[in-house]
């Protein structure tokens, strides 16, 4: 390893990113948000390509990057089968009346004289229990949006509480497709990486909420925030009560006990599978394409909701949308793209460019603080330039992993501020997909809500602070 790391030069280390991020770029312009559907995997093939060539000309051999990927693809086995098993999970949740249950229970805590913070509430209960901002935001924020205008309260303003809200609860939701892949490029594991994360984001968020409950002393409201409709379509098509609670309660319980998170999770999908029979018979014969509920197709319905894509259709369009899951099958493209991310690491680290980069990192980064700054840093200038929150979490892991581990951090401190300068980021700036996407649901530009979206630019700010004065920042146990 020493000869090769010594004998590339920074220029070709730098190369392969340089290229792959030029392609990414192009890449989401062509096909933007479908360029998640497969066709940035690839260019991370391309550029594990361009790697392998720099490579070849330092006479490092195909055998030995083929070792080094698949010591990579070994290294995240923990995070593909948790991510398969957090699609069955989703999908059980949701046939169960489960997730539908956190909605009904949410939308009642809205009421007109503490809007903006009810908004921030109900759409981070919402996102933790799907996993999804883009869906928390599509759906009930998309309605909190109209109920914001009907209060005269400027649109800004209430996207800003609805997009905090949805990102505080995709972060911390381990249903979450970014909640997953920070911890597997980082080297972490799931529910380590969502405790440690509490440790920035908690704050975040309570700043948010008390700048909003402030603005909302300042809004003249008027009109009626009535979430009738929703509640109505809600009970119409679930049976709704809190004896579902249980399910998540349990699993938080285990998570707490420190119970293996493939076990946690697999207890939290069969238990919903044995809920959605007891609460939901109906729904479930309908999922197996039956009539009535049978012993087969109480068992398709079930493996349905597993395995495969499974919707709720209610009376009201905007839950349609949100009443749906991919199950285990909804997982396949985050785990295609960790298995091209690590590829293309595999190949850098076999050729001695990671470590040519940690290095080079590492002699400008000094202290921790630096190290810290220069991923937040490198974070954002992908979401700037690659356009995707995905890439801003996959290649500054990749990169910095061996120079956390050099100044002997824990894993979870990077994937913790990849969390807090990746994830979040996006949707502040109008080209990258997230921005796009979340401007184009809501029907609010991205300069109209990027001042109120506090908690998306203040988590950032909130992860350098605790790196600048050493705060929660774990050490490597020997």
């Amino acid at each position: 390893m020493d000869q090769k790391t010594s004998s590339i030069t920074l220029f070709q280390a730098l190369l392969p990113v340089l290229i792959l991020v030029l392609l990414l770029s192009f890449n989401v312009t062509v096909y933007g948000d479908d360029a998640l559907g497969g066709s940035n995997q690839f260019i991370l093939l391309i550029g594990a390509a361009v790697a392998a060539v720099v490579g070849f000309r330092n006479k490092v051999g195909y055998n030995q990057m083929i070792e080094a990927i698949g010591s990579n693809l070994k290294s995240t086995t923990g995070a593909i089968l948790i991510l398969l098993f957090v699609g069955a999970l989703a999908g059980t949740w949701l046939l169960s009346g489960i997730i539908p249950a956190m909605i009904y229970y949410g939308l009642q805590i809205l009421h007109p004289s503490i809007f903006l913070p009810a908004c921030i509430v109900i759409c981070a209960i919402i996102s933790i229990a799907t996993g999804s901002s883009w869906t928390t935001s599509a759906t009930v924020g998309i309605a909190l949006i109209g109920i914001g205008r009907a209060l005269d309260i400027p649109v800004g303003m209430v996207a800003g509480a609805v997009i905090s809200g949805a990102y505080f609860g995709d972060k911390l939701s381990p249903l979450s497709d970014t909640t997953n892949l920070a911890p597997a490029m980082a080297g972490s594991d799931l529910f380590t990486h969502i405790r440690y994360m509490t440790h920035t984001t908690v704050p975040s968020i309570i700043i948010t909420l008390i700048v909003f409950l402030i603005l909302g002393f300042f809004q003249n409201t008027s009109g009626a925030a009535d979430t009738a409709i929703l509640l109505t379509s809600i009970k119409e098509s679930f049976t709704i009560n809190l004896g579902l609670f249980l399910v998540p309660l349990l699993v938080i319980f285990l998570i707490i006990r420190k119970t293996p998170p493939l076990a946690a999770l697999l207890a939290g999908t069969l238990l919903g599978g044995l809920f959605a029979l007891i609460y939901q018979p109906n729904l479930v014969a309908e999922i197996a394409g039956a009539t009535t509920l049978s012993v087969i197709s109480a068992y398709q319905g079930v493996m349905n909701a597993i395995i495969g894509e499974i919707s709720v259709t209610t009376s009201n369009e905007l839950l349609n949308d949100l009443f749906s899951s991919g199950g285990m099958k909804g997982m396949l493209g985050t785990i295609w793209l960790i298995i091209c991310a690590m590829v293309f690491g595999g190949i850098m680290d076999a050729i001695g460019g990671l470590q040519k980069l940690s290095n080079a990192l590492l002699s400008i980064a000094q202290s921790t603080f630096q190290l810290f700054a220069s991923t937040v840093a490198s974070c954002v200038v992908i979401n700037l330039t690659a356009s995707d929150q995905y890439l801003s979490i996959v290649l500054p892991g990749k990169m910095f992993n061996k120079a956390f581990a050099d100044k002997n951090l824990a894993p979870e401190n990077l994937s913790r501020t990849l969390e807090d300068a990746g994830t979040v980021t996006s949707v502040l700036i109008p080209w990258n997909t997230c921005g796009a996407y979340q401007s184009g649901v809501l029907g609010v530009g991205v300069g109209e809500y990027f001042i109120y979206a506090i908690f998306n630019w203040l988590s950032p700010i909130m992860t350098l602070t605790y790196a600048y004065f050493g705060i929660k920042i774990k050490k490597i146990v020997s």
